[in-house]
């Protein structure tokens, strides 16, 4: 839903600084790479130490790349799968930094075990998300439905933690991410059930012409 409503505000945002990298010859590869370094900085050289506030500045400062780079891919009319393939692959990395600063501050500075272990719940079924649609697609299905997306995800953890390092209760976190889990839980579900009646509905075409034939 983030994606449908927000894209084109961002988009409008972004064009000209895409259009000025193009210009100056960098490349769109290069942007999703410093994007996902940048991403992987503020979660794993901040959060870790307790910087919760500035770490979520400077993955937010970087998590844009992913605008930038899909508006100068088609500034150069570039649509073949390595882009695509690179840039779903970066972005798992740069959500597992995230969780991962996030739990590696609570387990050793933070001291809230529950915080921690969410937080890994939370990357394992971010993980299973992105896989279930992956593999559908793969496969020539759909499963672009659910309650949380990458997007939504990324934006209710950095908002909740970006919050905590300003002085907001850490039990606020928790709370958010046993909601996350939830609904992470439940988009899976759904893309199960999509791709099910999917699958169902191919292999019942399938058998009725196979019976048409014979």
């Amino acid at each position: 839903m983030l994606n449908k409503h927000a894209r084109g505000l961002f988009a409008a945002i972004f064009r000209p600084l895409a259009r000025l990298l193009v210009r100056w010859g960098v490349s769109p590869d290069a942007v999703t790479l410093l994007g996902t370094l940048g991403v992987c900085v503020g979660a794993l050289a901040f959060y870790p130490w307790g910087q919760l506030f500035w770490g979520t500045v400077v993955i937010t400062a970087f998590v844009f790349s992913d605008i930038v780079d899909g508006l100068m891919a088609r500034e150069l009319d570039r649509h073949g799968p390595w882009g695509a393939f690179l840039d779903s692959t970066l972005d798992r990395l740069a959500d597992s930094s995230v969780f991962v600063g996030i739990s590696l501050w609570y387990f050793w500075g933070g001291h809230d075990d529950a915080i921690a272990v969410l937080s890994l719940v939370c990357l394992v079924l971010s993980t299973l998300v992105s896989y279930s649609r992956a593999r559908a697609e793969g496969l020539g299905l759909r499963a672009d439905v659910g309650i949380a997306e990458r997007s939504e995800r990324l934006v209710v953890v950095l908002v909740t933690t970006g919050l905590v390092g300003l002085g907001v209760p850490s039990s606020v976190l928790l709370v958010v991410l046993v909601i996350l889990m939830v609904a992470s839980v439940i988009t899976v579900g759904q893309r199960v059930f999509l791709v099910r009646s999917q699958a169902l509905a191919l292999e019942s075409g399938e058998a009725a012409e196979a019976g048409t034939e014979s």
